[in-house]
This record gives C-alpha cells, structure tokens and sequence, in this order.
C-alpha cells in the first residue's frame, strides 16, 4: 500500500470512528436515532452534531482554501460512511453544499472563493437554485430571472422547493438573463443576511423521501445584487452546470451504493447470522452473491469516472452521465430483490432493517427521478452517432491510472471540465481488454469464460455502432424517440462492461479477492441478461459460490462490500428481532 492510499484509508476509517456503531441505539449517529428522526421529519441533530464536530465541512472545500478536497474518488470514499447510515443525513449536510459550491470552485474569484470556503468550514451549508428543466420535479420547477441594473442586476422569481433554503449560510442561483446580459443564465452568489429586503423565505414544504431534509422555498422580489455577486463569466450559467453537473452525477451513484451495502448486510446477517456463520438456502445465496456483484460492478464505473475528471477532463462527461443513468435505478431493483429477504425476517423499527421502508422512499429522490434519468439521455443521445462514427472501436485506450484506483491523482480542477466531444474512455476499455483476453485467455474455466464474455461485449458494441449509423441516416427518426433512449440503455451496460474489465486487469496481479476472476464474471454475466446477449448462460455456479463466501466473510469482518473492503465500525451489521 502506497503512502497516499495509507492516508485516504485514515480518513475514511476516521469517520467511522466518529459515526460509531450505527447498531447502538445509544448512538447519535445509529439507526434508532436516525430513524426517529425521520418519523418526525426532521434532521437527525445529534448526527449532524457528529459531523459538525468532526470537521465534515472541510471534506467539501479544496486543499487551497482549507479543506481536505482533493480527490474526487476520495471524496466518495469519505463521504460512504455517512451515506451508509442515513441517504438524507448525507445529502442535507453533505453533498448539497458541494453541488452548490461546485459553481463557485470551478468559476468564482478569489474573494467567492474564500467567502464560500469560510462557511463551509464553519459547519454551515449552501443552497443552490438551479434553472428549471422541462419535465422537472418540484425542484426543479420554478426560475429566477436576473435583469441588468446599472453595474449589477435586479433578481426576481420563486422556487417552492430548495434543500436548506431557510438554513443556508449562502444560496448559488441560476438566473435567466436577458440577451443584452450575456444570454441564457448566469450564476449569482446571494447572501441571505444581506437580502433582508427583496427575499423571502417560504415555508417549508413536506417531501416524501429525504424526509430529514428541509425543503423551502425562495422567493426573489426585485432584489438589487451587486455586479461582483456573480460567479464566472455573464451567460456562463448553462455551461458551468454542465461542467460540475459532471462531479455531481458521478457522486450521487458513488454514494447511494453505500446505502445499498446495509441493505446487503442485513439481508445477509438475516439469512445466516450476524456472524455469518449459518448457510443460505441456494436461492439466497445467489441473490447475495449477485447484488455483491452489482456493486462492485457499479463502484467500479463510478469510481474510473471520477478519475477521469482529473485523468481525462475532455472526456468526462461521457462517463458521467452513463453512471449515473445506469446505477441508482440497478441499485434499487437490487435492494428491491433483497427485501424479499428481510421481509420474512421481520423488521426492527429502531434498528437497520427498520430503515429499509425510509431507503426506498430516499434513493428515487436521492437519484432525481424522471428528471435526473432523462436530463443524462439529453446528454447521450445527441452523441451516440458521433460516437459511432469517430469513437467505438477507433478510440485511444485510458492510461492505465484510470483504474489502479489506490494510486495519486493529479489536482482536481472542475473549470477544465468540457461538456461535449472527447472520446468513449469506457467502451474503449472494453474493446482492448476483449482483444487481450481473446489472444491470451486466463487460465481455466473461469478465465475462459471471462474471455468469451468480453468477446460478446465487444461484439454487441460493434452492433450498437451499426445500428447507431442506421438511426442517424435515417431521417425520419429523431434523437428524442424512444428507439434512441433505447440504445442510451445498451450503451451504459456496455459502458459499465468496459469498466469492470478495466479494474479487474489493473487488480488481477496484485492477489486478492479483486484479482479472482470470479467477480468479473458474475457482474459481466448479469449485464449480459439484461442485455440480452445470446449465448452467455445463466451465472457459473462457481461464481456464485466464490462471491457468496465473499459476502459472508466481510459480513463477519465487519468489511465493506465495495472495491476497498474497508473496515467498518464495530457491529457495523444492522441488529434484528426474531
């Protein structure tokens, strides 16, 4: 283990320290506590005590203006110990902040900068506004308009739904603007306590997930903001939410898998133990083994694209918007199989299994919905022909860093970030690696089938490109039907494939569990059947077997069930009631 890694695992294990044993129902930060809480609907405020005083604000603010923010893939690393607890905890005291600073990070001055930063490591938090999308949930709906006011701008206009609107210590708007201003919408850093006139907050309006969170409203009438108020370039709103957006969409999948690993843990202890002494019957031990597979399968694409926002900044974009199409609703049709599970086991309301009921309510509006599944359509679509014409099968192979994920990472700079064009990073991943295994295939059984999938792969991104061609000559279909958001699904299947052959050749010489071909094979053979790809076969029970010990072992290890096997705090295995 190199120095860096050693102090990334530090941190990690820091924050678990302070979170405690989320069994205790003692703990501020357990699950009684937190789900007490959100029967009230309120925030779990000896949680939020934990965080506050651990310093949680300094996790969102970059290295060069005090914070600890340096890495993006660390940052999700630190963050899973809070999401594995509470998805409302960790987005109304966590990453809502960093999507409203993100803006501020990539494009503020100097002063914005440090004024944000100052807040953040206070232990407050930042609003953000966005601008209103078309088929948008209720935050999204609504709009502020900036007109231009001698040297600054007159604000105006009302959203009835803004996570910590009647808390934040400042609030990041996207405005429209008039064409004489720039155009299209630019970004304004409001301070509420400087806005006492012209501002008004809204009541705060009752949501069903995310309970925990306050959800207000803002209301901007003729507010004068000064001209030094806005963050980057006028009109540049547009384009710096499509710049952090990318950090933002890779986040949310990074982080909801957490969630997804206390569902495994429980159903796991459910089933054999919490020691995880006892045996599944086979059905569970399949179901097990599987939904290990899909996380590793999903940390493995969401970790190779937040590296790539250091790594390859024009290419991004790509990435981002497959992950965070494809993982949180693979996620929840996970933990939706699991509770099949927990469901005959019977649930503890003031322990994890109670908490399963609240998860499904938190990961839809954790993930955005309709919305957040339609606005990374919006990205791919217009680029899939592009892609098939100049990308698949042509494209340069990543370095080799993308996926050794224990190793540094240059600094992180989100106004470098683009927000179109570059090249398929993922897919031309899996068209090298099915060209390796094809010439020299992994010794036995498994090795050979994990040659044969990876040749399948590659084989249905070849289809993928023709029939990516045939859609765009053929005029009558349009990038909106549903025969392309048809092959947007194929096309993050396969770019998770290409992920998951990429960490497993970085890992396969370093020994280990990662090295074993066997996870792999079972997280392609699961993509491949919802693919549909002819001739890959039903799981190798080899596999199922491989990954099922694997289940079990960091369950009594108290281990995490992601790339890290991170340890987790004692009695990290949610407590049950027979």
């Amino acid at each position: 283990m190199n120095a860096v890694e050693a102090r990334v695992r530090e941190r990690v294990a820091a924050w678990e320290e302070r979170l405690g044993d989320p069994g205790d129902p003692d703990n501020p930060a357990g699950f009684r506590a937190l789900m007490r809480a959100d029967e009230r609907a309120e925030p779990a405020e000896g949680a939020v005590r934990v965080l506050h005083d651990g310093g949680f604000g300094a996790e969102l603010v970059p290295v060069e203006l005090g914070g600890r923010l340096d890495r993006a893939d660390t940052l999700a690393r630190v963050l899973r110990p809070v999401f594995r607890r509470d998805v409302s905890l960790g987005f109304g005291h966590g990453i809502t902040s960093l999507f409203a600073a993100a803006a501020v990070w990539a494009a503020g001055d100097e002063r914005q900068r440090r004024r944000l930063a100052a807040l953040l490591l206070d232990g407050r938090t930042v609003a953000i506004a966005h601008h209103e999308l078309a088929h948008g949930n209720a935050m999204w709906q609504g709009q502020f308009t900036a007109a231009p006011d001698g040297a600054g701008y007159r604000l105006n206009g009302r959203k009835d739904v803004v996570i910590n609107a009647d808390r934040a210590g400042a609030v990041v708007v996207y405005a429209a603007v008039a064409p004489e201003a720039g155009g299209s919408h630019s970004v304004l850093l409001v301070d509420p306590a400087e806005a006492d006139r012209g501002l008004a907050v809204l009541p705060r309006r009752a949501s069903t997930g995310l309970r925990g969170c306050h959800f207000a409203g803002l209301e901007f009438t003729d507010l004068a903001v000064s001209g030094d108020a806005r963050v980057g370039a006028p009109g540049e709103g547009v384009r710096l939410a499509l710049r952090t957006f990318q950090l933002n969409r890779t986040l949310i999948p990074a982080l909801v898998l957490a969630a997804a690993d206390t569902v495994l843990r429980a159903a796991a202890a459910a089933t054999t133990g919490p020691d995880g002494s006892g045996t599944a019957g086979p059905r569970h031990r399949a179901l097990l083994a599987g939904v290990l597979a899909d996380l590793l399968m999903a940390d493995a694409t969401a970790t190779a694209v937040l590296r790539a926002l250091h790594l390859l900044p024009d290419s991004a974009h790509l990435g981002a918007a497959a992950v965070k199409y494809l993982v949180p609703d693979l996620l929840q049709e996970d933990v939706e199989e699991l509770s099949t599970v927990l469901g005959a086991a019977g649930y503890d309301r003031e322990g994890g299994p109670g908490s399963l009921q609240k998860l499904f309510r938190d990961l839809p509006a954790a993930s955005l919905g309709h919305v957040g599944t339609a606005a990374c359509q919006a990205v791919l679509i217009p680029q899939l022909p592009l892609l098939a014409r100049e990308s698949w099968g042509r494209a340069a192979e990543p370095p080799a860093a993308l996926y050794a994920f224990t190793e540094p990472l240059p600094p992180l700079d989100l106004g470098a970030l683009a927000v179109a064009g570059g090249t398929d990073f993922l897919t031309a991943t899996l068209t090298a690696a099915a060209g390796r295994l094809r010439r020299r295939p992994p010794a036995g059984e498994l090795g050979a089938r994990l040659a044969d999938l990876a040749g399948a792969f590659a084989a249905e991104l070849d289809a993928l490109r023709t029939r990516c061609l045939e859609l765009a000559a053929d005029g009558a279909t349009t990038l909106a039907s549903p025969v392309w958001c048809a092959q947007v699904e194929r096309y993050a299947l396969l770019a998770a494939a290409g992920a998951v052959l990429g960490t497993w050749e970085a890992a396969r010489d370093g020994g280990g569990f990662l090295a074993d071909p066997a996870w792999p094979v079972l997280a392609l053979t699961r993509l491949a059947s919802r693919l549909g790809l002819p001739g890959t076969g039903p799981p190798s029970p080899a596999c199922v077997r491989r990954l099922y010990e694997e289940v079990l072992s960091r369950l009594a290890g108290a281990r995490s069930y992601d790339l890290h096997d991170t340890p987790l705090a004692e009695g990290g295995a949610p407590r049950w009631t027979p």
